[in-house]
């Protein structure tokens, strides 16, 4: 489908690289349209798993490495606004829950998005990512109805087909290759033997890795009692 213009987009995550696989395309596209784009990133992914073999990073270094990364990443999607939100891996899911909420509605009183991407929750898998996506709907379900903005989410959980079906918001992101690759490269301390394996996989030819690179996919936000009660 084609990417509708919007006002102005506001894409939360937890952790450095996750725009990389998700949505970089989409951020890229919508900057090209000159929409703006404001990535806040609320860790620096210091708890990251590879460390390198012969390690390249310690734990002390680890978050300095991945800051620049995430700094590369957005200039390879040309996104100038990013925000670096300060709170620490692997523990958002203990933050308060009222001051994750207040932190997201403090981003959308300063950036009035007509659209925000985050991970749905119930179907991002990790903590951290659950606990962002459950902030961001908090907050924009205390908006009114008549000023919410769209809400689109990245779900991948095993059960996410049975119980959403396929994704309503497919975005063809073929013209910023360049650009999504650029991105997932960025974060090469994470991502090393991952792109080693897609580049094998594109030079194979097949296809599930070219559409990689050719589509990202999403969910709008369904907004439903008993579901967001479940969180």
């Amino acid at each position: 489908m084609t990417i509708e213009q919007e006002r102005h987009v506001l894409v939360v995550f937890p952790h450095p690289d996750d725009e990389a696989f998700g949505v970089s395309g989409t951020i890229a596209t919508y900057i090209k349209q000159g929409t703006p784009v404001t990535y806040a990133c609320l860790t620096l992914g210091e708890m990251g798993r590879n460390l390198g073999n012969p390690p390249f990073a310690t734990r002390e270094s680890l978050p300095h490495i991945r800051k620049q990364e995430l700094i590369a990443s957005a200039a390879a999607m040309g996104l100038t606004d990013l925000r670096m939100m300060g709170l620490r891996d692997k523990t958002v899911e203990f933050e308060d829950d009222e001051e994750m909420v207040e932190m997201m509605q403090k981003l959308i009183d300063e950036t009035n998005p007509s659209l925000i991407i985050t991970f749905y929750p119930n179907y991002a898998v990790h903590p951290d990512h659950e606990a962002t996506a459950r902030a961001v709907v908090r907050a924009v379900r205390r908006m009114d109805e008549s000023i919410r903005p769209k809400l689109y989410g990245l779900a991948f959980a095993n059960n996410t087909k049975d119980d959403l079906g396929e994704p309503d918001v497919v975005h063809n992101i073929m013209d910023v290759r360049d650009e999504k690759m650029g991105s997932m490269r960025a974060h090469i301390s994470q991502t090393a033997w991952m792109l080693e394996e897609m580049d094998k996989r594109l030079a194979a030819g097949e296809p599930e890795a070219d559409n990689w690179f050719t589509y990202e996919r999403f969910f709008s936000y369904r907004w439903h009692e008993d579901f967001e009660e479940s969180f």
